[in-house]
């Protein structure tokens, strides 16, 4: 190799350069978003300028965008700037566009799970007074007193549910005439 000649890395340096496998890049040059040179004995070899490739093609991929759309964003020329090349205005807003695309949708899914939480956490103080039941059976505690504390526990909630009104049901109480005293 001479000395004008660019430098080419096998597959394993490349990919450890890159941060990937050897088996991505051979995916990615089975999908045809890469074509290396090879070498007399059919080696793949790459150059800088697939390495540059790779990297926008990873970079895209972290971005969740699909192959398909890769593939047709590469189709597309680069822009020059001072120093390199840069993704063309519309390849942007594709790019802008699909990241908004994943933002709504992990706010979707937040959100989803947010109400599962809540409705996890409302299942687990549903269950938490039978586990503790069972568990002080199985540790040899009299079952009828166990059941009278439940109930008495029952009650004492479910009369400070009823105190625990909101404001305006509390007001719409006092606004009601009393029924009438049948004794007068």
């Amino acid at each position: 190799m001479s000395k004008d000649s660019p430098a080419l890395l096998t597959v394993r340096d490349a990919a450890e350069r890159l941060g990937v496998t050897p088996r991505t890049l051979k995916y990615y040059e089975e999908r045809g978003l890469v074509s290396p040179t090879r070498s007399e004995g059919r080696y793949r070899l790459y150059d800088e300028e697939d390495l540059k490739r790779f990297g926008r093609i990873l970079r895209l991929r972290s971005l969740g965008f699909s192959l398909h759309g890769i593939t047709e964003m590469l189709k597309r020329p680069l822009e020059p700037v001072d120093g390199g090349h840069r993704f063309s205005t519309e390849s942007l807003k594709q790019i802008r566009d699909a990241i908004g695309q994943q933002v709504e949708a992990l706010d979707a899914r937040i959100e989803t799970m947010r109400r599962e939480l809540k409705e996890a956490q409302k299942l687990r103080a549903e269950l938490s007074p039978d586990l503790d039941y069972l568990e002080r059976r199985l540790a040899g505690e009299n079952a009828d007193a166990l059941l009278a504390q439940r109930r008495s526990a029952l009650a004492k909630a479910a009369k400070t549910a009823s105190t625990a009104q909101s404001p305006s049901a509390k007001r719409a109480k006092k606004a009601r005439p009393a029924a009438p005293d049948e004794s007068s």
